[in-house]
């Protein structure tokens, strides 16, 4: 893994940094002013040094706005040249394995050496838009669909398989090989995703770098990575265990400021837990909503999972959570409501955390 974070600048924690990007758009904000905010952010993240980029992959959900995490890379490819790009994650089971081997193999082949794929297993929505998207498709057999995947990226079906000389991604090794051209692009780095052990056990079968979602199980990281690295086997892609904890973070110019955009950012998971749609409301409309007991611990809980307040706070909160449970590198998921917000915490932590700044990438 070292040419995966080889030249990017050492965190608070001490770990190499990272941000999840989900194009949060609040109340009041456009899904063109998110994506505007996203690619902001794809470039401060690039000049200032962090490891890598990732964008999430929700849907149905009017406060988010990467649905399509392949797309938005795309077009990140063009304002970054330094950063990891990657989706965190694709839900594999929204999707044919060949249509994510090509997606991203096509990325790879626009930005050589910088795309990863990060996999995982739940919808990303409701059911009833998960009965939508995968139209049959079922999670139970994600192991399947992922060994899938890795055979469509290095086009090594068995001589049995149906698919083998048949069916394979473009781009990618056969297309290479077929069109007498070396193979220089490589293939995205892979990596499994989850928020409980059950990833965190298959990664470590497979050889693969794992990513845990510590914004959904703060409590769960140091468990999981424990596991990940106990259980875990060499392979041809990675010889010593590898492992990221993505947390959610708001760093604000004060602790007030802060605790407002979190409060925003906790509401809009107080009403999808509700069975409503996740929806960012203004900082004022939630601080002026009448919770009920009941929602008022629903929201308590969800504030108190964000890292929140000034940047030596934040920076503080970063530093145990390497003690406790010593990931190889940290995600910074910033959870407010608007993406000056958004930008305004990353700019913050960046700066607490002395990373250099460099000349910003100029658009292709």
């Amino acid at each position: 893994m070292n040419d995966l974070i080889e030249g990017a600048a050492r965190g608070c924690a001490p770990a190499p940094l990272s941000v999840l990007d989900t194009a949060l758009a609040g109340r009041g904000v456009s899904a063109a002013d998110a994506l505007s905010g996203s690619i902001a952010l794809a470039r401060l993240a690039d000049r200032r040094g962090f490891t890598r980029y990732w964008v999430t992959e929700h849907h149905s959900m009017p406060g988010v706005s990467a649905s399509s995490p392949a797309v938005l890379l795309a077009r990140l490819t063009a304002h970054t040249s330094r950063l990891r790009l990657g989706a965190g994650g694709v839900m594999l089971p929204n999707h044919a394995p060949l249509i994510v081997a090509e997606q991203y193999g096509l990325l790879q082949a626009l930005a050589p050496g910088r795309i990863d794929v990060g996999l995982g297993r739940a919808p990303g929505t409701n059911p009833s838009t998960a009965d939508a998207l995968r139209r049959g498709r079922s999670a139970e057999d994600f192991p399947g669909q992922v060994m899938e995947l890795l055979r469509f990226l290095d086009d090594d079906f068995p001589d049995e398989h149906p698919y083998r000389q048949r069916v394979y991604a473009v781009p990618g090794p056969a297309q290479d090989r077929q069109n007498d051209v070396p193979q220089a692009a490589g293939r995205p780095q892979v990596w499994l995703l989850g928020s409980s052990g059950y990833s965190a056990q298959l990664a470590a079968h497979l050889g693969l770098p794992f990513a845990f979602a510590g914004q959904f199980s703060p409590v769960g990281v140091a468990p999981a990575l424990q596991l990940y690295r106990d259980r875990f086997a060499p392979s041809a892609v990675l010889a010593e265990p590898y492992a990221l904890a993505s947390v959610s973070v708001m760093a604000a110019d004060d602790e007030l400021e802060a605790l407002r955009q979190t409060r925003s950012y906790a509401h809009a998971m107080m009403r999808m837990l509700q069975g409503k749609s996740f929806l960012v409301p203004t900082p004022d409309e939630a601080a002026s909503y009448r919770y009920a007991n009941s929602e008022q611990q629903v929201l308590d809980h969800w504030i108190s999972s964000v890292l929140h307040g000034t940047p030596e706070q934040v920076t503080a909160h970063l530093d145990r959570l390497h003690a406790d449970a010593g990931p190889d590198e940290i995600m910074l998921g910033s959870a407010g409501h608007t993406p000056e917000a958004l930008l305004r915490s990353t700019e913050l932590l960046a700066d607490a955390c002395a990373m250099p700044s460099a000349p910003a990438a100029a658009a292709r």
